[in-house]
């Protein structure tokens, strides 16, 4: 592809399969991890997401970023009831367009996006703050983002166990059974919690499914809850952690589960600082993940970057 900022071609429009083509799981950990220090720096603004309601419990998102290249602005309705429909629960776009100009240069899947940034900052958030690669990981949830963390678990860590924990048995031997194509270390469990080093919740319970007393050596990482009536991890796990956030200003209005347990906002740590200052070591670390368009605009990055060297090979 041109340089987005000289040439006068059409947008470019990726659906599903091209834009999970674009970005690569590696790649989209290394531009979020740049991305949060040019967020805590002020080069990328991304302010607070819009939410307006949508139809029978959904909603509408919207969420514009912009930096020195490029910005971006992520318009994704979010339907949870969709899953008794068996229809997506996200549906939408992130429109990508050059900074010098204003150009829209391309379209790309909002769903294929926020599934693979969303795993992307797991797979930071990990080597952030363990030593050693996970040989051992929980994951609670099966729905499409569970697929997402599995797929980006591989990428990385592809001899880690990963244990499956659903609503029942069933569901989680089911997703064992539709996805070890993507991982072949899966696990279904119906209870308990093996000696994991991670655990990973990727659910939309309003009760936590995770309240462990903080164990040294696991990091529990909370994905899910996106609204202040959820939780996935309980008061006994957050009271006896290290708290960090994905973005802390936005995990006071949609984390339910650090919400629910009255955490103290002063002593919650960004991502930002942890990259550049390393990591609270005094107690096990809970990392909580809410989301930022900042998170679409590395994705964005890398899917720019994927565009142009596949013009370069032509």
């Amino acid at each position: 592809m041109s340089n987005p900022s000289t040439t006068n071609a059409s947008i470019i429009v990726c659906d599903q399969a091209k834009t999970a083509d674009l970005l690569d799981f590696r790649q989209l950990v290394e531009a979020i991890d740049s991305a949060a220090r040019e967020l805590d720096d002020a080069t990328i603004l991304s302010p607070e997401r819009m939410v307006v309601p949508l139809g029978e419990g959904g909603v509408l998102l919207s969420m514009p970023a912009t930096a020195k290249d490029i910005g971006i602005h992520k318009l994704v309705n979010v339907h949870p009831g969709n899953v008794k429909l068996e229809l997506p629960t996200i549906n939408g776009t992130v429109t990508v367009c050059d900074a010098t100009t204003g150009k829209i240069v391309c379209l790309l899947d909002g769903p294929e996006v926020t599934g693979r940034r969303t795993a992307a900052v797991t797979l930071l958030a990990i080597r952030t703050f363990r030593k050693e690669a996970p040989k051992q990981i929980l994951l609670f949830g099966t729905g499409a983002q569970s697929r997402y963390h599995v797929q980006a678990i591989n990428a990385l860590y592809p001899e880690a166990k990963v244990f499956v924990r659903g609503l029942d048995l069933q569901m989680a031997t089911e997703f064992c059974d539709r996805n070890r194509e993507l991982h072949p270390h899966l696990e279904p469990l119906d209870a308990g919690v093996p000696d994991v080093d991670v655990v990973i919740t990727v659910t939309t319970s309003t009760e936590p499914v995770y309240d462990e007393l903080a164990k040294p050596g696991r990091l529990v990482i909370g994905v899910g809850a996106f609204k202040p009536e959820m939780a996935e991890i309980g008061k006994h796990t957050l009271d006896s952690s290290v708290i960090y956030a994905d973005e802390p200003a936005g995990a006071q209005h949609e984390a339910g589960d650090l919400l629910r347990a009255g955490v103290d906002w002063a002593q919650v740590k960004s991502l930002a600082h942890a990259l550049k200052h390393g990591v609270d070591a005094s107690r096990p670390a809970v990392f909580k993940s809410v989301g930022t368009a900042a998170w679409d605009l590395a994705a964005s990055r890398v899917a720019l970057a994927s565009l142009n060297a596949s013009d370069l090979r032509r």
